[in-house]
């Protein structure tokens, strides 16, 4: 896809805003040969967060999956946490079942016991002159960062030219930082054109009373794609924990700029209320397909939100505003999770999107993508440190 900048109003008025109540600007139309969208996979070449790195403690052994592959966690003695396939090589039990034993990881039936790149260390019914199976099962290259552990299901001569997101207010005496992680029944893609397409807000009308999202640009490009959209609030019933979360911002009497941003695989989003010179809140998310027809995900969130000039005022907001946040997302979930029904119902995706912005993140989303069937497992089989059990 070629560079786009299509700017919904200039100062000079040159072309016509495209806002919830107006008609965007006309987009070609998808060609009927175009590969339906939810039958797309995510391209497992990156970095993707399984788990949160205080639910893997030391010694102990999580279960874990990516579009269908299920994967066992383990964090050893160091402390350091490694990646396995979550079978045994003798006879396919679980190893999320087994036991950690230093930096290995012991299965639960005939106490093989695996390294942490996969390799079997010891079968300990086995004398010296047996002969032993040449391979054991794939380790998966794992990172820690930002609370998170994060795994790279795709081919591991990659992982370590291919950078984790960059989140620079992660951490800053600047922020407090909430994590969520929640399971969303839908195809990944749904939850990307759920945020960055922010005409939806009559959805959220008991939280965040009447707001008139007007979108002021956007931008496209090969990876990704950035919206900026001028929120209004023209009246109705206000949450107080929308008002805490943005500084008196959005559900307020200000108006904000809204920043929305997919970069492939990834999405952030990120709030200037009216007058200020720095986001009131930043959102960083991953949503992480957990079975094999990836039509469930698992979506990790980071909500940065920057510290008030009394920090103490924004502990006590805290309850406040993730309330408000989780019944945002929870109405959200009903959405999309109705969406996937209906293409579950139809069999093929009938929607009829008139909003170019979302034709646009589709094309991301597709051509950055790999088939249905071409995921992790097939990236890594035949590659160093991969599918050695196969």
């Amino acid at each position: 896809m070629t560079d786009t900048d299509r700017t919904g109003t200039s100062p000079a008025g040159a072309s016509a805003a495209v806002t919830g109540n107006d008609r965007p600007a006309p987009h070609p139309a998808p060609a009927s040969a175009v590969t339906d969208l939810r039958r797309v996979g995510v391209n497992p070449d990156y970095w993707y967060p399984v788990a949160r790195s205080r639910s893997v403690r030391r010694g102990r052994v999580r279960a874990t999956s990516f579009a269908g592959e299920r994967i066992a966690l383990f964090r050893g003695r160091s402390g350091t946490v490694h990646a396995l396939e979550d079978r045994c090589a003798h006879r396919q039990v679980p190893l999320s079942m087994g036991v950690v034993e230093g930096e290995t990881l012991r299965c639960c039936y005939h106490a093989w016991a695996y390294r942490g790149d996969g390799r079997i260390s010891q079968i300990p019914y086995l004398s010296k002159g047996d002969r032993r199976p040449p391979r054991g099962v794939r380790g998966y290259p794992v990172r820690e960062a930002y609370g998170l552990v994060f795994v790279f299901p795709g081919d591991p001569a990659r992982a370590a030219g291919t950078p984790l997101p960059e989140l620079p207010a992660f951490g800053s005496p600047r922020c407090l930082t909430l994590a969520y992680a929640r399971t969303v029944r839908c195809h990944y893609s749904f939850m990307h054109e759920n945020l960055l397409d922010m005409n939806h807000q009559f959805l959220h009308r008991g939280v965040v009373g009447r707001l008139h999202p007007q979108l002021l640009d956007h931008r496209t490009d090969a990876r990704s794609v950035e919206a900026r959209y001028l929120f209004t609030h023209t009246g109705g019933k206000r949450n107080r924990g929308a008002s805490l979360l943005a500084a008196e911002g959005i559900g307020g009497d200000s108006r904000d700029v809204m920043t929305i941003r997919t970069e492939y695989p990834y999405q952030t989003l990120d709030l200037v209320p009216e007058n200020a010179e720095r986001p009131a809140f930043r959102l960083w998310v991953a949503y992480v397909p957990e079975d094999a027809e990836q039509r469930r995900c698992h979506t990790y969130g980071l909500l940065m939100i920057e510290k008030p000039r009394v920090p103490a005022a924004l502990h006590l907001a805290r309850p406040l505003i993730r309330r408000f946040t989780e019944r945002v997302f929870a109405e959200d979930r009903m959405a999309v999770e109705a969406e996937q029904r209906a293409w579950d119902e139809q069999g093929e995706d009938r929607n009829q999107e008139v909003f170019s912005l979302i034709l646009d993140v589709r094309e991301v989303l597709r051509s950055n993508g790999v088939p249905l069937g071409a995921g992790p497992r097939a990236a890594g089989c035949g590659l160093a440190g991969g599918c050695e059990g196969r």
